[in-house]
């Protein structure tokens, strides 16, 4: 079904509303606040969800069941990357108040990453049918990867590309800033006539770098369950968009989902295979069967909640993990740029987020 390109425009404009009222949310550095989490996750959820029976309702019902297979898939990946997010605020000493800006400017990244992948996606499997066979490999590698890096301890990521390539471009100023300070929470700024970045600018860098790294995973695993590109976009805008929000709500149990990893290979794995078997039907033999769509979605709900009811049993005899274990110590410990005085990652931080992290991958 092709979507006129009105509604293209109005569904940009619609996100960008939804990215302005984030950005004007996380002006003021504060501490997130498990009900503010919850408040906002709920919001974002819910129009999605809106969003989706309005697709099924003007697009009829098997684009509202590829939307929906879609988020999920979106949102369950998404939900993995919070794992690396958390790590990187831990390593890199990120204040409580700060968390959000560097969430937000992180998710920001990812929607401009996704929307050029997703062209170039569309692109490319418009013009050659053979890459759904590449897109279906590329998956199935994916899904051997998650099992294999299974219970790895987490990279430092003080010596990321990122990290590297902004220290070797711009200027780093490291000054401390307190709370109060004019400078507090900025990404960049003047110190003695010359502009340059702080540490937490560094920090954004490096989840951008790992945003890139992300989207060449998931968009190929939304290719697998619909080719319209407006559905593509759509469901990864409004997964993406509740993530900021997400992270402070599932922090104290990100520890928990133990068999997540597991959850996702099999689903990226499936969706491989139904690539596979979607260029096989259309271009070697149309007596190959396909993969219903409803199927997909089944498949990905099914598996969701199997993993997540197997990792809360398989955990429920750990003592519930304090904010404090996941985060950044206070303000007074670390500078407001979310780095240690000379602009590396903390290897305190480091140190007390890799056992937590273990023991997800366990």
């Amino acid at each position: 079904m092709t979507v006129p390109l009105w509604v293209w425009g109005a569904t940009v404009a619609g996100i960008l509303v939804l990215v302005g009222i984030d950005i004007w949310h996380a002006r003021s550095p504060h501490e997130v606040s498990f009900r503010e989490a919850t408040l906002w996750s709920v919001i974002y959820i819910a129009v999605a969800l809106i969003f989706g029976a309005g697709v099924w309702y003007f697009m009829g019902a098997q684009s509202g069941v590829e939307y929906i297979s879609g988020w999920l898939v979106e949102k369950s990946l998404s939900v993995d990357n919070l794992f690396i997010f958390a790590v990187i605020l831990a390593q890199f000493a990120v204040p409580k108040r700060h968390q959000q800006k560097v969430l937000l400017w992180g998710v920001i990244g990812a929607l401009v990453m996704r929307a050029i992948f997703i062209l170039i996606g569309a692109a490319v499997i418009n013009a050659f049918s053979f890459a759904f066979v590449i897109f279906g490999a590329f998956l199935l590698y994916t899904a051997y990867g998650l099992i294999r890096s299974h219970g790895d301890e987490p990279k430092d990521m003080s010596d990321n590309v990122a990290v590297r390539l902004t220290r070797k471009l711009v200027t780093v100023h490291e000054e401390d800033t307190k709370p109060g300070d004019k400078h507090d929470g900025q990404l960049w700024r003047k110190v003695g006539g010359k502009l340059g970045v702080t540490p937490l600018f560094i920090t954004v860098a490096v989840i951008l770098s790992v945003d890139l790294v992300f989207a060449l995973d998931s968009i190929p695993a939304i290719f697998g369950i619909t080719q319209n590109a407006y559905i593509v976009f759509t469901a990864n805008a409004f997964a993406l968009l509740g993530l900021r929000a997400l992270y402070f709500l599932l922090v104290g149990l990100l520890e928990r989902l133990v068999h997540l990893s597991y959850g996702l290979a099999f689903i990226l794995a499936f969706i491989g295979v139904k690539l596979v078997l979607h260029w096989l039907h259309v271009d070697i033999n149309p007596a190959i069967p396909e993969v219903p769509t409803w199927l997909s979605l089944a498949v990905i709900l099914v598996t969701l909640t199997v993993v997540t009811i197997t990792s809360l049993y398989a955990t429920r005899g750990l003592p519930p993990k304090k904010d404090a274990e996941t985060s950044s110590s206070g303000p007074d410990d670390h500078d407001s740029t979310g780095a240690s005085s000379d602009g590396t990652a903390s290897s305190k931080e480091a140190s007390a987020e890799e056992p937590a992290d273990a023991s997800r991958r366990s």
